[in-house]
């Protein structure tokens, strides 16, 4: 029996290899191939494609608020290749990489799926949706295993398993469940967008199961904090001679001891004199280290450092790919015995690195807290790769040494010994409702390494207060304190808000906070851990008051659905059906609070329309309308005419986003944005010309080019030229003219060839795949 095991992406693949002996072969006995994925390699088609039917296909289409919500149950799921778009707008299609699969697969017994397996189960969806899409009919096993490791790949070659059909496969159809409802959220984001266009907003406002829970929680804690207004208070407290307070215990409904104004506190105070100190009671207590750390954990304490969710998410992924840190997207809180095993004898390495103190990693058992077999991949923590410095891992990215010594501080707390102190409890002798509790240190054990939930804790204050013990005598005072300021919402706020709920795991959490923070439809801002709302945000906020989509309690039924759906306790229709059910109640709620915007977020920008043109376009006879400006240039009255009657037409402009200045030729005709059919002019297709013949832009980032440039460059010859990057910085590059593709359109252009920078060998492969 030949396997042909399917690998999430390239890195993983090659790493496959390593481990087995080659990219095919045998090994223990069996023969083998590796076939790479780019992770998801199939998308939904757009809903109007999934549906029979000419009037489906039309309401479908049209996206309104009249048709939706939408009918789940008249749609097919179809899914196609994925098409993606790279930075620079050059498209690419998945389409060859699934023949590929399907042609390996041609020599196999049977195809096993060998993907992380991660909480969401979405590397079973990206197996298992190639498989249907080839359309193949013979036995599929499943490989998993803990890390790229070569004994974790073997030990996982060695015990691949039987699958059942894709239906029967819990994994599959909670991550099946789970892509269908968020495709059908779309159309909140349609909703709710549509909803603030009638109020004049010219905003995209995003919505979906976890941005809008992050975004209401963030709004109603902002509210909180502009809500509050100081209210001083005074009573009267002891104070020994030691430093230590002695307070009462307060019942608003009961107590009358705190006073608005001092003066009154200051004749209550009266009452009161010197009085000696009694100890009550001395008890020797001990604390264990805090919990392991997830992606969500150390992203929050890396976030008040300064380092955005997306930047850590990116380095992370690379240094996990080298083996330096554990699998990203685990929801474990604890490790195997196994895993503390092959850990142990790294320790002194790794504490080495990260300069602890080996003479305080003394503890060695199995705690029992962190300790635990029945995970998958072990919470977050160093891999077995130990580097020789914290400079050496720099090359990663920039939060590179804050993540490996955030999570191997964590880690190696597990080895120190347990925090122990003495709690001493006492109170004033003649007046013994004044108390006081105190810790006094002992060993501070696994404190002196790391303090995980000191470091994940939003409140600065929350260790007992420290102390050498009690005084011998105490005098009274006027304590003046304030109302409790609801806290600024931060990162490490809102991971704790959401692990309450438990709402997404930590790297999902940290995902989709870094979609929300980044873009130009961003919905919060972070600085240094400390989120607000933007524009936008204010907009979604306003819209998700007493919304369904919003609160976190259902998002956590929801979460609890979709695991149900997986373990067959509940149909994936049922849980669609929720979906439907959400979006009809929103959609409501959207539409009647988006006529408060104007008074809570203040009147919408004025949008100014883009001049249009009208007139008969003469080959056709059509009576049309187009913009009279393209790409920064705004055509003449004499082009608009020459464009009316069919004609090609120069054009020479300065790109609005670029500065660069370009040449074109084109023509009116029908162009698709969106599904939306227009007129306008059109760019020639880049096939309509050659070399010697197409546009030439006369220049290109800062750089004007000579006529002896531009023959050379049609020749197809390979110059150097000295550019001026976007920070001002003259740089030198080598281009060439060749046909490049943006956005799908292929034009001719200038492109650059920049020298590869070398790269370090943990580093080769930085792929981006799911965070």
């Amino acid at each position: 029996m030949t396997y042909l095991l399917l690998a999430e992406k390239p890195s993983a693949a090659k790493n496959f290899a390593k481990a087995l002996g080659g990219m095919s072969g045998t090994f223990n006995g069996k023969p083998y191939k590796v076939q790479t994925l780019y992770g998801h390699m199939l998308e939904f088609v757009e809903p109007h494609e999934m549906v029979n039917g000419d009037d489906a296909k039309e309401r479908f289409k049209q996206w309104t608020p009249e048709t939706m919500p939408w009918d789940a149950s008249e749609l097919t799921w179809k899914k196609q290749a994925q098409v993606t778009t790279s930075p620079t707008g050059i498209q690419s299609s998945k389409a060859k990489a699934i023949a590929d699969v399907a042609i390996a697969a041609r020599g196999a017994s049977a195809i096993v799926i060998a993907t992380d397996k991660d909480p969401s189960g979405e590397g079973q969806l990206i197996g298992w949706e190639v498989i249907q899409a080839i359309g193949w009919k013979g036995p599929v096993k499943r490989l998993y295993f803990i890390d790229e490791s070569e004994k974790e790949l073997q030990n996982g070659f060695m015990n691949i398993q039987d699958l059942p059909s894709y239906d029967k496969d819990g994994e599959y159809v909670k991550a099946d469940v789970r892509s269908r409802w968020d495709f059908l959220s779309l159309q909140l984001t349609r909703l709710s967008t549509h909803a603030a266009r009638t109020q004049g907003y010219r905003v995209v406002v995003r919505q979906g199961r976890l941005k809008s829970v992050m975004t209401k929680l963030v709004a109603d804690q902002l509210d909180l904090v502009k809500a509050y207004k100081k209210k001083p208070f005074y009573e009267v407290k002891y104070k020994d001679n030691k430093g230590n307070v002695f307070s009462r215990s307060y019942d608003e409904d009961r107590d009358r001891f705190r006073f608005e104004n001092k003066a009154d506190a200051e004749a209550d105070a009266r009452k009161y004199g010197q009085s000696k100190v009694v100890q009550d009671s001395v008890t020797r207590k001990e604390t264990p280290p805090g919990k392991l750390l997830d992606l969500g954990g150390l992203a929050s304490i890396l976030g008040a450092q300064g380092y955005k969710p997306k930047e850590v998410l990116a380095t992370y992924q690379k240094m996990y790919e080298a083996k330096i840190v554990s699998y990203p997207r685990t929801e474990d809180k604890f490790i195997s015995t196994e895993q503390f095993k092959e850990m142990l004898p790294l320790v002194p390495k790794i504490a080495a690195v990260v300069g602890a103190d080996m003479k305080l990693l003394t503890y060695r058992e199995l705690r029992k807290t962190h300790v635990k077999d029945g995970g998958a991949h072990g919470a977050n923590r160093p891999g077995k790769n130990v580097p020789s410095s914290l400079d050496s891992v720099k090359d990663f990215g920039p939060s590179a040494a804050a993540i490996y010594e955030t999570l191997a501080k964590n880690f190696l707390a597990m080895f120190g010994e347990n925090y122990v102190y003495n709690s001493i409890k006492g109170h004033i002798e003649k007046y013994p409702s004044f108390t006081a509790t105190v810790s006094v240190p002992i060993s501070l054990g696994f404190k002196a390494i790391f303090d995980a939930d000191k470091e994940t804790s939003d409140d600065e204050k929350s260790d007992d207060p420290i102390s050498t013990g009690l005084g011998q005598s105490a005098d009274r005072y006027v304590f003046e304190g304030v109302n409790k300021k609801p806290g600024q919402p931060t990162h490490k706020w809102l991971e704790k808000q959401l692990s309450r709920y438990e709402v997404g795991t930590g790297a999902t959490r940290v995902s989709t906070l870094s979609e929300v923070t980044t873009g130009k439809t961003a919905l919060l801002t972070d600085t240094r851990g400390k989120l607000n709302l933007t524009t936008i945000g204010e907009i979604a906020a306003v819209m998700l008051e007493g919304s369904l989509i919003g609160n976190p309690t259902v998002t956590e039924k929801l979460f609890n659905a979709m695991k149900d759906a997986g373990q067959f306790k509940m149909k994936p229709d049922a849980v669609l059906h929720t979906a439907t059910e959400l979006i009809k109640h929103d959609k409501e709620v959207f539409y009647r609070n988006a006529v408060k915007l104007h008074n809570k977020i203040g009147a919408p920008e004025p949008f100014v329309e883009k001049e249009k043109v009208e007139g008969e376009y003469v080959p056709t006879g059509e009576k049309l309308s187009f913009n009279r400006e393209w790409n920064g240039y705004a055509f003449s009255d004499q082009e608009v005419q020459k464009l009316l009657r069919g004609e090609v037409i120069t054009i020479e402009g300065k790109n609005p986003t670029s500065g660069n200045l370009y040449r074109a030729e084109g023509k009116l005709a029908k162009g698709k944005f969106k599904g939306i059919t227009f007129w306008g002019f059109q760019r020639l297709e880049a096939d309509a010309y050659t070399a010697q013949t197409a546009p030439f832009p006369p220049e290109w980032s800062g750089y004007k080019f000579t006529a002896n440039d531009q023959v050379r460059l049609r020749a197809g010859e390979k110059i150097k030229i000295k550019a001026i990057s976007k920070s001002k910085t003259p740089y030198e590059v080598e281009v060439t003219f060749e046909i490049e593709k943006f956005k799908g359109v292929a034009s001719w252009k200038i492109k650059p060839h920049f020298m590869e920078r070398p790269k370090a060998a943990t580093t080769k492969n930085t792929r981006k795949s799911r965070p």
